[in-house]
C-alpha cells in the first residue's frame, strides 16, 4: 500500500483554468491527501514581475476563447462572469472562512465560471455563504485571521516557487497549469522518472541571452 502523501492545489478563483482543473483533482490517486490553497494571483505576478494573460489584449482574447473551447471539449458548462479580470478577494476569503475544503473551492469556482456570477456583488457572496454554512459573511470576510491566512497562503506559494495558478505542489516540485496535471500524475506514480540526466541537464542549462527591459 502506498504511503499517504499531501498534495497542495494552489488556485485563485479569478482563474478560468482553475475551474477547468478542479475536475482533474478527482483523478488523484487514493493515497493522496489534497490541500486546497487559495492565493491572490496578483501578488504572485507582482512578486515575479509578470503580467497576467488578461493584461495583454491579444493574449486576453485568445485565452478566453481557448478556455471556452477547452471547456466544450471537456464537456463542462462554462460561462464567464460579467467582467474579467475582477477583484477576487471576497471569493478567496469566503473559501477560507468556509474551511478551504474541496466543497467550498468547487462552489466558488462553479459560481464564477459555470454560472457566470459576479463575486464582487455582496448578494452573490451572501448566497454562496448560505450554501457553505458561513453564518455572517460580512464579518467572516473582514476577519483579520481570514485575511492573514490568505496572505500566508500566498507567501507560502511564492516561497515554493509557484509563479502561476492553478498549480500542484508535490514535495519540492511545482506542476503549473491545468495541462500539467498528467505530468503530476506521472510524477506521483514514479518520481524517479524525473531524475534522469535530461531532466537534470535543463536545470543547469546556461542562459544564452537576456532580454533588455
Amino acid at each position: 500500500m502506498a504511503e499517504r502523501q499531501t498534495v497542495s492545489w494552489v488556485f485563485d478563483c479569478l482563474s478560468p483554468f482553475a475551474y477547468l482543473g478542479f475536475r482533474d483533482l478527482e483523478r488523484l490517486p487514493p493515497h493522496v491527501d489534497l490541500r486546497c490553497v487559495p492565493v491572490l494571483l496578483a501578488a504572485i505576478l507582482n512578486h515575479f514581475g509578470q503580467v497576467g494573460p488578461a493584461e495583454i489584449p491579444a493574449k486576453r482574447r485568445f485565452t478566453y476563447r481557448f478556455v471556452l473551447w477547452r471547456a466544450r471539449r471537456l464537456g463542462l458548462p462554462m460561462r464567464f462572469p460579467p467582467a474579467h479580470p475582477f477583484n477576487p478577494l471576497a471569493g478567496l476569503r469566503l473559501v477560507i472562512a468556509a474551511g478551504s475544503g474541496r466543497r467550498a473551492t468547487g462552489a466558488v469556482l462553479d459560481a464564477v465560471f459555470r454560472d457566470g456570477r459576479d463575486l464582487t456583488d455582496a448578494a452573490v457572496i451572501a448566497d454562496l455563504a448560505r450554501q457553505l454554512d458561513v453564518a455572517d459573511p460580512e464579518r467572516a470576510l473582514a476577519d483579520p485571521a481570514v485575511k492573514q491566512r490568505l496572505r500566508e497562503n500566498t507567501d507560502w506559494a511564492i516561497s515554493r516557487g509557484v509563479f502561476g495558478v492553478p498549480a500542484l505542489v508535490i514535495g519540492e516540485e511545482v506542476f503549473w497549469g491545468q495541462d500539467a496535471f498528467g505530468m503530476a500524475l506521472d510524477y506521483l506514480a514514479d518520481p524517479g522518472a524525473f531524475q534522469g540526466p535530461d531532466m537534470r541537464a535543463v536545470e543547469s542549462m546556461p542562459v544564452g541571452v537576456e532580454r533588455r527591459r
